[in-house]
């Protein structure tokens, strides 16, 4: 059986250990060459090729349910289901998908991006499958990092308390997207080492049966010494003490023994936990070696491992905040940085090896993060809490109940504000002005290049109160960089006056609406237009003086148009009673965006040059039209 003749799962269910041995050394040259060229989650599906092999040869899937935890190491899944021919489009605009995708493959039965979601739709799915009457299993396949989100742990419990026959496999790699922090991953730890602990519990329940109960007083004595024994060999044994049969360490690499412990899983009634131990980036020295830098890398030469950086340019904006950071925390001692498990690609590493004592990853936790802030804000530091855009929305009733509410002195980082290309849809930032700038006390703030960025990072650290600093995925314009600068809330920056119509711009479009100028005036049109980098409060002098001159408004956002800043706008010149005021919205229709480069995804939704130039071009014919009227 050779890789290349594989287009279903059923092809794989007679291959013997050796075969597979063979068709997993196929994989991990096909994953090597073909993401060379396109990018996306190496080290985390090098770790999981012989995992995902077995569990295609024992489980029938579709009908079986394998379900997969943030879904980036699902490329062997995507392999064996028949979508190896569509590796070239990965994460490409319209290709394949670098997550499980619903529409793609019936055997794709789960979508996922974020962490920590596989156990909850396992808990669903089988109480779906109890009630129906139906009989197949259910896997859920979640990483050591995952298992510190809190919403994991909810559901693990509740697994183990309604003693549903889940399977759930740990795999068990020691990393997500940044080192493992926390109790649970030292427990493992202890687990790994434990090579002996299964062999020595069966033997210890084996020889407890043997004792004779003598009015029960022995067989409870013998109990408790079972229990001491389970405690003596490996400290708490946690997954036991929440109703799991406990098998392992297993050596993820190995496909004779994934497969004895399937089968055992497979045959074991209530829910099993696997604990399956492997390396991130296995079979690749680069990626072994720095299994962090090959989680989602971009592409590479094969031979040296040698990353293919884009031309040299501006400044990356993760590694402008965390320089700023470093500035900033040098001048005050109470500025605490504060992320769950993103330390690297928001840019922190520095910080962290520069003040250690003031930097926390708390793992997967955006919602302890969130209202830890809150913690060192009520006793007097100045939390910066640094977080991608998509995964604040895992915090969010603690942005409202702990931050908020409490008018607390936190700074929200909000990274990836905007499209952010490969990762697509499960992480757009295109929601967050929305769901933030409905709550009293915050403050909403983001820079059209990387020196203003700075400023406002530096501004809402001397303010009172909440705020949220957002900055986008990718490089800065290339600005020069200068001494931090206090900026005045609330008000905006004209960059160019003109005539008929205000082009109000957020952050990365300022640039865009700059362009769109420059080709108008080309044709004799001139519009205003506004660097609007505080997105609340608006500034409302701006406001008033350009709708008393008669202008038309064309706001600018990459957001959900839906609540956005636009829709900000609208709301200000009704509620102060501007009938006649027309506001033309520009920013992400009511769709979910794709994958694909971010200029791709701009085009897509009309975020681009060419569209602003149409619109203000229809917004001047509307006027003159009004003008004959």
């Amino acid at each position: 059986m050779r890789l290349k003749d594989i287009k279903s799962p059923a092809q794989i269910k007679n291959c013997s250990p050796a075969q597979l041995n063979q068709l997993a050394a196929e994989i991990r040259q096909f994953l090597i060459e073909k993401l060379s060229k396109t990018g996306g989650h190496l080290a985390p599906n090098l770790g999981v090729v012989e995992l995902t092999l077995v569990l295609h040869k024992l489980f029938d899937s579709p009908k079986d349910k394998i379900i997969w935890d943030v879904g980036h190491q699902a490329y062997i899944h995507k392999i064996l289901t028949g979508r190896m021919d569509k590796f070239d489009t990965l994460r490409q605009y319209k290709g394949l998908c670098g997550f499980p995708k619903r529409s793609e493959s019936e055997h794709d039965i789960w979508e996922t991006g974020h962490s920590s979601t596989s156990l909850s739709a396992a808990m669903g799915m089988a109480i779906a499958r109890d009630l129906r009457g139906l009989d197949y299993y259910i896997v859920a396949v979640i990483g050591d990092g995952a298992m510190t989100g809190g919403m994991a742990l909810e559901a693990l419990n509740h697994i183990g308390h309604e003693q549903k026959d889940i399977i759930v496999v740990l795999n068990d790699n020691e990393m997500s997207i940044s080192p493992n922090v926390g109790a649970l991953h030292n427990h493992l730890g202890k687990l790994r080492t434990a090579k002996h602990y299964k062999w020595a519990k069966e033997e210890i329940e084996y020889l407890i049966k043997k004792i004779p109960a003598i009015g029960g007083t022995l067989a409870r004595t013998a109990e408790r010494v079972k229990d001491s024994l389970k405690y003596l060999l490996v400290s708490g044994i946690f997954f036991e003490e929440l109703g799991y049969t406990y098998l392992g360490p297993i050596d993820g690499h190995n496909v004779s023994e994934l497969e004895t412990c399937f089968r055992q899983a497979k045959r074991t009634k209530g829910p099993v936990l696997m604990h399956v131990v492997t390396k991130k980036g296995k079979g690749y020295a680069p990626a072994e070696a720095d299994s962090d830098t090959w989680h989602g890398a971009g592409p590479y030469k094969i031979e040296s491992g040698e990353l293919i950086k884009p031309v040299e340019g501006p400044p990356n904006y993760k590694d402008v905040f965390g320089q700023a950071m470093i500035e900033l925390a040098e001048r005050d001692e109470r500025i605490v940085a504060i992320t769950p498990a993103m330390s690297s690609g928001s840019g922190l590493n520095p910080f962290a090896e520069r003040f250690p004592d003031r930097f926390y990853d708390v793992g997967i936790a955006e919602q302890h993060a969130v209202t830890m802030s809150g913690g060192l804000a009520v006793e007097g530091m100045k939390p910066v809490c640094a977080i991608y855009s998509t995964f604040l929305q895992r915090g969010y009733d603690q942005v409202i109940h702990d931050i908020v509410r409490q008018n607390l002195d936190v700074c929200l980082a909000i990274d990836r504000a905007g499209l952010v290309g490969g990762d697509g849809e499960t992480h757009q930032g295109v929601y967050d002005i929305g769901y933030l700038r409905m709550l009293p006390n915050i403050k909403i703030m983001m820079g059209k290049d990387e020196n203003e960025f700075r400023n406002l990072l530096y501004t809402a650290l001397h303010l009172k109160g909440p705020t949220a600093v957002r900055f986008p995925r990718g490089n800065g314009v290339g600005v020069p960089i200068g001494e931090f600068k206090l900026i005045e809330v609330g008000t905006w920056e004209m960059l160019e006056k003109g005539h008929h119509v205000a082009i109000l711009a957020v952050g990365p479009m300022v640039q865009l609406a700059l362009k769109a100028r420059d080709q108008l005036a080309k044709e004799g049109l001139k519009p205003y237009v506004v660097n609007a980098r505080f997105i609340k409060p608006l500034d409302e002098k701006m406001l008033k003086e350009l709708a008393d001159q008669g202008l038309k408004f064309l706001t600018v956002e990459e957001h959900a148009v839906s609540c956005g800043f636009g829709s900000a706008v609208l709301e200000f010149f009704n509620e102060q009673g501007y009938e006649h005021i027309t506001v033309k919205r520009l920013g992400i229709p009511d769709v979910f965006v794709e994958h694909g480069s971010v200029a791709e995804q701009r085009r897509e939704v009309g975020l681009t040059v060419e569209n602003i130039v149409h619109h203000v071009k229809q917004l001047h014919l509307r006027e003159r039209k009004v003008q004959r009227a």
